[in-house]
This record gives structure tokens, C-alpha cells and sequence, in this order.
């Protein structure tokens, strides 16, 4: 999901969904200990969109 589209959200769907994405990596860590994973660029995609979501967290924190 790109910045554009993150910062149309409202901080409770920001929050939601990095609770989400970060399931996802601990999702994805668990499965590919077990050789499981097809994609390797899922969890850099989800680091980056964690990355993204805090970013515009702390933007809508310091304007408030």
C-alpha cells in the first residue's frame, strides 16, 4: 500500500492495520522456518508498509 493511499485513513485504520502487518511477518517468519514460503519479498514488502504506517502516525501526532 503506498503513503498516498495510508494517509486517507483515519489513526484507528492506521492502527489496525499494522497490527495486521505485523501478524503477517510473524506469520511469514514462522513459515519460512519451516521452508514453507514461496515469496521472500513479502516481509521486506511488510517492513516497508509497517515503515509507511508509523511514519503517518507520528506526522498526524505532531500536528496535534
Amino acid at each position: 500500500m503506498n503513503a498516498v493511499d495510508l494517509r486517507k485513513k483515519s489513526e484507528r485504520e492506521l492502527e489496525e492495520l499494522l497490527k495486521k502487518e505485523r501478524a503477517h511477518i510473524a506469520a511469514f517468519q514462522f513459515h519460512s522456518a519451516k521452508g514453507r514460503s514461496k515469496n521472500v519479498k513479502e516481509k521486506m514488502t511488510s517492513r516497508r508498509t509497517i515503515a509507511r504506517i508509523l511514519t503517518i502516525l507520528r506526522e498526524h501526532h505532531g500536528k496535534n
